[in-house]
């Protein structure tokens, strides 16, 4: 993966930081998706969900001042911020968190639509092997 964020950590090492940081805010159900592979945006998608629209707020704004202020990192891109935000996500190259509110989460299943297509592909690659 090229695309990575100014301090560059690298991925395995940022998404701990980040998992951290976001068990910090108690967000809940923290999913850890590696889609190196699969996708060429990102090798690892986090989902965590918050409790309410001001959770979720809180939760990102506390990953991105986390990763900036412990580690030197700062978001590519940030979307979905604002009063009623039921979903942010940030982008930090090597990862991409979500952060949703369980109805969203639900609503969109990214941890399914993203799991499935890795085993899809896991095992087109073993059927390719001789």
């Amino acid at each position: 993966m090229s695309k990575t964020s100014p301090a560059q950590l690298d991925a395995e090492t940022l998404k701990g930081h980040a998992i951290t940081a976001l068990e910090d805010t108690k967000a809940q159900d923290i999913a850890t998706l590696d889609v190196r592979g699969i996708s060429d945006v990102a090798d690892f998608l986090l989902i965590a969900t918050g409790t309410s629209d001001r959770h979720v707020g809180a939760v990102a704004r506390n990953l991105v001042d986390d990763l900036r202020d412990k580690h030197g990192e700062r978001p590519i891109g940030v979307e979905g911020e604002g009063s009623g935000a039921d979903w942010i996500l940030i982008d930090y190259g090597v990862i991409i968190v979500h952060v949703m509110r369980e109805e969203t989460r639900s609503y969109y299943d990214l941890d399914t639509l993203w799991g499935e297509r890795a085993r899809e592909l896991l095992l087109q690659h073993q059927q390719q092997q001789p």
